[in-house]
C-alpha cells in the first residue's frame, strides 16, 4: 500500500512497534451502534459506534495486516499536541451502565500493544466498582462492554499516567448513571467522562442538581450520535458538552485537519443545538439559544477516522470505534493533563476564557437548522464542535 494510500485513508497508528492495517476508505464505511436506542424518558444508550467494514483479530502477531486499525495513542497525541508524561496519579473516572467482566485484562492488551505503562489493580492504576463504591457488579452486557473498552482505551491514549476508576451503573436509567456520577466524585476523581444520552425531558434540571453539579471536577459527556438535536445530559448546564470531528492527516503546519462529522442531509453525526429545559451558563455567549447550547468543545469522532480499541467480551478483539463515545473520554483526559481544577470552579467555563488554545474547526455540518452555526462550523463558536478540539492543555485550565 502507497504511503499517499495511508495518509488519505487516515488511519494509519504512528506507534514504534505496531504498524496499522488500512481500513476501508472513510466514504465506503460502514458502521453499528453498540447500544440499543432507549425505549422510554430517563433511559439512556451508549454513543459508541463500531465499523462493520474493517477486518478483526484477536490478538497481534509480527505480521503488519494483524496489526490494530485505527489511531492509536501516538496519534491523538500528535493531532492535540499533548504531554506524554502529564497527568501522573490524576484519576480519570468512567461512568458507564452495566458490567465488562474483560474490563481490565482488555485494558493490559491495549496498553501493552502500545507501549503504555502498566495500570492495574495490582499496582492501583486501575479500580472498578459498582455505583455504591462496592464489588456487587451489575449484570453483563456486550454492547455496554464495549463502550467501557473505548472509554479506558481513550483515557489511557491521552492520559498514560493518569489512573483510572470504572464505575459501572446497575442499569442505563439516568438515576443509575447519575449516582455512579456521584460515587465517582465521592471517590475523589476530578475528572468523569460519561458517553451516553438520550431524550431531554422536564426533570433535567432536577437531574442536573441531584448528580452534575459539582463544582472543581470537571464532568464531560458526548454531544450524541445522530446529526443536529441535543440530548441529556450534554444540555446539562454543569458539564462539558463534547461534540465530534472528523480528524485526518494533512500537509499543513498541524500536521491534521478537522472537520464536523456528519453531512448537512443529517444521519450519523456529532450532536448539536438548543436545550429545551437547562438555562444557558454565564461563559456561553452565542445568541441563537436563549437556553444551553451544544457543544462546548469537540474531539475526533467519526468511525470513519476511528480509534483502535480493544475489547474481548462477546467481541472480536481489536475494532475501530468511533461516535462522541470516543471524544468525551478524550476530552476527560486533557482535562487531567491540564491539572486539577481549582475548588468552587466551573471546569466547564474554562475553554470560554481560552479560545485561541483550541484548533477551530471551520468546515462541516451534522444538518440543516436556523441559525446555521447551530448545525454548520464556522470561525468561533458553532454547534457541533464547539469552540474546538485541544491545541495543548492551555484552554482546559482554569
Amino acid at each position: 500500500m502507497s504511503l499517499l494510500a495511508l495518509v488519505t485513508g487516515g488511519l494509519l497508528a504512528a506507534t514504534p512497534s505496531v504498524a496499522a492495517q488500512q481500513p476501508a476508505s472513510p466514504a465506503a464505511s460502514h458502521v453499528k451502534q453498540l447500544c440499543a436506542k432507549p425505549a422510554k424518558p430517563g433511559m439512556m444508550h451508549c454513543l459508541a459506534l463500531a465499523r462493520t467494514d474493517v477486518k478483526q483479530h484477536r490478538g497481534i502477531s509480527a505480521d503488519a495486516a494483524a496489526a490494530p486499525s485505527g489511531y492509536g495513542p501516538a496519534d491523538l497525541q500528535s493531532a492535540y499536541n499533548l504531554p506524554a508524561n502529564a497527568g501522573s496519579g490524576a484519576t480519570v473516572a468512567i461512568v458507564d451502565a452495566q458490567d465488562d467482566p474483560n474490563a481490565e485484562s482488555d485494558l493490559a492488551t491495549y496498553r501493552q500493544t502500545y507501549g503504555l505503562p502498566e495500570c492495574s489493580t495490582a499496582n492501583g492504576c486501575f479500580s472498578k466498582v459498582d455505583q455504591s463504591g462496592g464489588t456487587s457488579y451489575p449484570t453483563a452486557d456486550s454492547g455496554w462492554a464495549g463502550e467501557i473498552s473505548l472509554d479506558i482505551d481513550m483515557v489511557s491514549a491521552v492520559c498514560p499516567q493518569c489512573h483510572i476508576l470504572l464505575v459501572e451503573a446497575n442499569s442505563a436509567n439516568m438515576s443509575d448513571l447519575g449516582a455512579a456520577v456521584n460515587q465517582a466524585v465521592s471517590m475523589g476523581a476530578k475528572y468523569v467522562s460519561n458517553s451516553y444520552g438520550g431524550s431531554e425531558d422536564s426533570t433535567d434540571p432536577t437531574s442536573d442538581s441531584s448528580y452534575f453539579n459539582h463544582p472543581g471536577v470537571a464532568i464531560t459527556v458526548s454531544s450524541g450520535d445522530s446529526g443536529y438535536g441535543t440530548e441529556y445530559p450534554a444540555a446539562s448546564q454543569y458539564v462539558t458538552a463534547v461534540g465530534g470531528t472528523s480528524l485526518s492527516r494533512a500537509s499543513n503546519s498541524r500536521g491534521w485537519s478537522e472537520s464536523v462529522w456528519g453531512t448537512s442531509s443529517g444521519g450519523n453525526g456529532a450532536g448539536s443545538g438548543c436545550s429545551a429545559y437547562d438555562p444557558k451558563p454565564s461563559w456561553q455567549k452565542d445568541s441563537g439559544c436563549s437556553k444551553r447550547a451544544v457543544a462546548d468543545v469537540s474531539a475526533v469522532a467519526d468511525p470513519a477516522t476511528g480509534l483502535a480499541v480493544y475489547d474481548s467480551y462477546q467481541a472480536s478483539g481489536w475494532n475501530v470505534y468511533g461516535g462522541t463515545s470516543a471524544s468525551s473520554p478524550i476530552i476527560a483526559g486533557v482535562y487531567a493533563l491540564a491539572g486539577t481544577p481549582a475548588a468552587g470552579t466551573a471546569p466547564a467555563s474554562y475553554p470560554y476564557a481560552h479560545p485561541g488554545s483550541l484548533n477551530d474547526v471551520t468546515s462541516g455540518a451534522n444538518g440543516s437548522c436556523s441559525p446555521a452555526y447551530l448545525c454548520t462550523a464556522g470561525a468561533g463558536y458553532d454547534g457541533p464542535t464547539g469552540l474546538g478540539t485541544p491545541n495543548g492543555t492551555a484552554a482546559f485550565t482554569g
